[in-house]
Parts: C-alpha cells; sequence; structure tokens
C-alpha cells in the first residue's frame, strides 16, 4: 500500500481475508476498486483520508486516518457494504472469519479453517511459534508491528489448547 508510512499511528485498520488467494490478473483490478472506493469515501459528508489494497494475494486492508474526520457508524457500513461488492465481483468470501493464514516454514502463506487449527498443530505443520494473520488489529502501529505474530502470542491460541 502506498502512502501507509504517511498515516498516524492511530488511523484505523479493517482487514478482510479471502477464503482462497485472489488470482493474479485480478489484483491490479481489485486495487483499483479498493483506491476509487478509498477517494470517494465519506463520514457524515466529510472526505475521509482513506487507503486500502491487497496484500498477499489474500487480505482487503483499508486504512482511515481519522485526525480530520472520523469513520462513522454509516461509513462503516459503506466499507461493509464495498467488500461486499468484491465479495460478488470477483467470488470469494471476505467477511466471514472462519479461516487462519499462517506462514509456513518456508514463507509461504497457507490457510487452515479456524475448527482445524487444534489438528495442524497436532500434526506438526504449525507450531506455537509459527507466524498467523491477526486480522483483529485495529490501529497502523498495531497493523505493521503485529499484523503476523507466533501463534502462541495471538489470541488464536485458545484453540489449539
Amino acid at each position: 500500500m502506498r502512502n501507509l508510512l504517511a498515516f498516524p499511528d492511530e488511523s484505523r485498520v479493517w482487514i478482510y481475508q479471502a477464503d482462497r488467494p485472489f488470482e493474479d490478473g485480478d489484483i491490479p483490478k481489485i486495487n483499483a476498486d479498493i483506491e476509487s472506493f478509498c477517494t470517494q469515501w465519506t463520514s457524515h459528508n466529510h472526505e475521509l483520508k482513506a487507503i486500502g489494497g491487497v496484500m498477499h494475494d489474500l487480505f482487503v486492508v483499508l486504512v482511515v486516518d481519522e485526525t480530520n474526520s472520523s469513520a462513522s457508524g454509516c461509513s462503516i457500513d459503506k466499507s461493509v457494504s464495498f467488500v461486499k461488492s468484491l465479495e460478488l465481483k470477483y467470488g470469494r468470501k471476505l467477511l466471514e472469519r472462519n479461516n487462519v493464514a499462517w506462514l509456513d516454514q518456508d514463507e509461504q502463506l497457507q490457510i487452515t479453517p479456524l475448527a482445524c487449527l487444534k489438528a495442524v498443530v497436532e500434526s506438526g505443520r504449525v507450531k506455537m511459534d509459527t507466524r498467523v494473520f491477526d486480522n483483529l488489529v485495529t490501529t497502523r502501529k498495531d497493523y505493521i508491528s503485529r499484523w503476523t505474530v507466533p501463534l502462541g502470542e495471538s489470541w488464536m491460541k485458545r484453540f489449539v489448547k
């Protein structure tokens, strides 16, 4: 995402994980859709300073600098509606939070249903130090520093005990 570093640490972040990676050819189109949405995204008729993009071919990330205008309920509803439109247009589920994304020992992105996480840990494919994506981060600062964390330091660890 261009210009992310120009946004304050407190900027709000929303991360939507697809149920499977986007096609390479679709990513530039999705990024264009996101850019178009961000340029017209408003809250109570005030323009929001927003950016977004597809990360790791799997995640749609939206960021809002709330210094001058805060994202309100209505503007958040607009973003959810936009994400739903991406789901329809690109054939991916983005609003379900049933999957865990993680990096294997070769730094390749893997996806596992949350309900199967314990079995994947028991099989040895995932360990407590395996880096998982915590899509519940809410600020730019946490996105940069804590989006990927060891499983043992994440909220997901409770599913493997």
